[in-house]
């Protein structure tokens, strides 16, 4: 039972842990209080509620949050006790760092006894104007000041600025009796001598008040290219190599400066791979910087660009768009992002792509602008190492040591970089919502197109702007504005479902079996999955299926659900369902089948491919390119692991024959679905259940009478039958309403009559779709 000793005892524990760790330990309880004020005051104090606002301002300075944010927290603080100590000497040291810059107007031009009057004149009321601005300023920033006896900072603030206003009231008067001595017939030198001994005075202590911030939190310094790569988050490797790279340049730098020649210089030209959002853009600032701070090239100053500036669409434009970039990065470097898409595999002949490799080229090398500027390339791996290899004239321009590779980033990075994107809008992330993020960001990492830190970024401004969309005036405002949790990173929108894939499952008409085995498989799943959690040892999931059985007996929509289920278990990371067939996969001529059907699997990646008709994908025949298809799928499988599901779809004795041809594919679909046909009674529940969707209605004796016609002509088509006849019924219905439209009741408007249905099942037997 929560009561006022245990808040106390609680509290006692947080500031142990903020003095000895810098952290709260148990954060979501401290949250929890915090957003529950009336309770806490009613088992405690105002006074009591207050420490636990401070002791969270305290938490957020410590993980990174700005003081500004800080800030408000204190003052909060203050306003539930002005007399919470902590809260009070946060709120002085802000006031005097805020006032840093007090002493900024004393910068006095010097008086020189050669000047003449006019001159002596003019500066001598800027130091009246200086003066009266820092006595006016001084006096304003002590009514603001208040202090506790035991506060040794503000205490020496006060007692610099006493002593520089008692300095500056002194040159003040001196300086008004300067002026006025100026001015008339005689003026006398001592004054000038006094301004000058006030001013000796005045340096000090504006000196004693620089020194008392020299070590504070707020000192600036300029930090060079090294320290923005070292508070990059993770790329340890990326980052030892532009070290070495740098103290590299540093000791070429040393040995021209005493004179020793290298008969071959350095490249500056870089390439830079890796998937997207993983820091290509930025790395290749912070080189710009490194060659500029070493003296390499003039300018810090990055061009950035791309194939759709560099290349024309007509002869001469491509050349002259290459030579207006080198122009504009001269000095310093020019930056080609996805440079792999200047030459295209598929280009026709009236692409320019090659044109303008081979014209950077030239400028890189010639007279007029060659080492003159940098190159840095950047895109995917595989896609750039293809690229270069294919041009043999821009390769040798950039050494293999200057190839940089910027790896994936790991989750736990990607965590660390949204919370600083969160730190850098004034947000602070709870641990919740950290592994919120977390999870958030595992879903969304299904292939090379993730991207990174990007994505990251992405989640968190929409979850601000979700958060903002979401505004509810009952929670704490000062927690509402800057504070990200769990909840806020949930999709409010995409949670809200009318059935679960388990229960859209169980309300298909039929398939008894198949819901059984579906069931059984998800279940397994689960448990596999938990033991994993728990460290257990798991059976290796082989959820890759065959599904078997004639057109229209819900093998697609059976797949959707199994993608639902296999996703709301925690198995797939996106749950969606790509459906193809064998055009989808299967080109034309040699090597674009495996190209095409690898972009099939990239869709598919943390889904279900649904491949209908699949045994269609082998044919005994030397010129056809299914086999290449298979043997990509079976490749993909491997490659992909879980993160990928296929589903087979088919005749039985069709899909038995393609197992049977291709060990590799056999070996890896151990699920076998078989779906048999619907019986009348289920299909005219299927064309009743069609109905009910649209507020459209069958009788009983219709729909019994459409089962006895079902039984004794048995068309093909199953559940799509069903839909047809029951769409066509509905088009029917509205023929014959139509021609009394005046005098239709809302009864007329829902039902579906016997005859509108067998009219539908002639037009459909003539179309030939029975």
């Amino acid at each position: 039972m929560l009561n006022r000793e245990k808040i106390l005892q609680q509290i006692e524990r947080w500031n142990q842990e903020l003095a000895t760790e810098k952290k709260i330990q148990n954060e979501d309880l401290l949250i929890e209080w915090i957003k529950n004020s009336e309770t806490i005051i009613s088992f405690s104090s105002r006074e009591i509620y207050s420490k636990i606002l401070s002791i969270f301002g305290f938490h957020l300075l410590h993980n990174g949050i700005s003081r500004s944010v800080v800030k408000v927290w204190m003052e909060q603080a203050k306003e539930y006790d002005p007399n919470n100590k902590d809260a009070r000497s946060f709120l002085r040291h802000e006031l005097s760092f805020e006032k840093k810059t007090l002493f900024s107007h004393l910068n006095f031009p010097i008086i020189r006894e050669t000047d003449n009057r006019t001159s002596k004149l003019k500066i001598a009321n800027q130091y009246v104007h200086q003066c009266q601005t820092f006595l006016a300023e001084s006096e304003s920033f002590l009514d603001e000041l208040y202090f506790e006896e035991d506060d040794v900072f503000i205490q020496e603030m006060k007692r610099i600025v006493e002593h520089a206003r008692n300095v500056t009231a002194q040159l003040l008067n001196a300086a008004n009796l300067y002026v006025e001595s100026i001015a008339g017939v005689f003026h006398h030198s001592a004054y000038l001598d006094d301004i000058h001994q006030y001013l000796k005075e005045l340096e000090e202590w504006k000196s004693r008040w620089e020194q008392l911030f020299s070590d504070s939190l707020l000192k600036e310094s300029k930090k060079n290219a090294l320290d923005e790569l070292n508070e990059m988050i993770g790329l340890h490797s990326v980052k030892e190599r532009v070290r070495q790279f740098y103290q590299f340049l540093k000791y070429q730098k040393k040995r021209k400066e005493l004179g020793l020649q290298s008969s071959d210089v350095i490249s500056l030209n870089m390439v830079l791979t890796g998937n997207p959002g993983t820091g290509k853009t930025t790395l290749a600032r912070l080189l710009a910087k490194i060659y500029h701070e070493l003296g390499v090239l003039p300018r810090e100053e990055v061009i950035e660009t791309n194939r759709s500036q560099l290349v024309g669409s007509f002869v001469g434009q491509t050349e002259e768009n290459v030579r207006t970039m080198v122009e504009k990065a001269l000095g310093g470097v020019l930056f080609i992002d996805e440079a792999y898409s200047l030459k295209r595999e598929d280009a026709s002949g009236s692409d320019y792509g090659q044109t303008a490799i081979d014209t950077l080229v030239s400028l890189m090398t010639g007279n007029e602008y060659g080492g003159k500027f940098a190159v840095i390339l950047a895109g995917y791996p595989e896609e750039m190492r293809s690229f270069l290899q294919a041009n043999p004239g821009l390769r040798s321009r950039f050494p293999e040591s200057n190839m940089i590779e910027l790896p994936d980033y790991s989750n736990e990075e990607l965590v660390k970089i949204g919370v600083k994107v969160a730190n850098e809008n004034d947000y602070f992330l709870t641990e919740s919502a950290k592994r919120a993020l977390s999870y958030k960001i595992e879903q969304e990492r299904v292939d090379q197109t993730f991207g990174n830190a990007r994505a990251v970024k992405n989640i968190i401004l929409d979850t601000i702007f979700r958060k903002g969309s979401h505004f509810h005036e009952d929670t704490p405002q000062i927690f509402s504005l800057s504070i990200i949790e769990r909840d806020d990173l949930i999709d409010r929108d995409s949670t809200t479902t009318t059935s679960t894939p388990m229960e859209k499952l169980h309300q298909l008409v039929g398939l008894e079996s198949i819901k059984k085995e579906v069931e059984s498989l998800i279940s397994f799943v689960k448990i596999q999955q938990h033991r994993n959690n728990k460290g257990l040892p798991t059976v290796p999931l082989q959820i890759h299926s065959v599904f078997t059985g004639n057109p229209g007996t819900g093998k697609t929509t059976v797949a959707q659900i199994f993608a639902e289920l296999l996703k709301e278990c925690g198995l797939l990371k996106r749950g969606h369902l790509v459906t193809v067939g064998r055009a989808d996969l299967i080109a034309g001529y040699v090597g674009q089948t495996a190209l095409k059907t690898k972009k099939i699997i990239r869709e598919a990646l943390g889904g279900v491919l649904f491949i209908d008709e699949a045994y269609s994908l082998f044919r005994e025949s030397s010129n056809d390119f299914g086999k290449e298809a298979i043997d990509t799928i079976v490749e993909e499988m491997t490659k992909h692991d879980e993160n990928l599901v296929i589903i087979l779809a088919g005749y039985s004795n069709e899909m038995k024959w393609l197992l049977e041809s291709n060990p590799g594919l056999k070996s890896r679909f151990k699920k076998f679905f078989h779906f048999p046909d619907y019986s009348p009674l289920e299909l005219g529940t299927i064309m009743k259940n069609i109905a009910k969707q649209y507020e459209y209605q069958l009788k009983e004796d219709t729909l019994d009478a459409v089962v006895k016609k079902i039984e004794d002509l048995r068309p093909s088509g199953n559940g799509r039958f069903a839909e047809n006849l029951i769409h066509a019924a509905i088009q029917q219905q509205a023929v014959r309403l139509a021609q009394t439209f005046e005098e239709i009741s809302d009864q007329e408007l829902k039902t579906i009559q016997l005859q509108d249905i067998l009219n539908a099942w002639e037009q459909l037997r003539s179309g030939e779709n029975l």
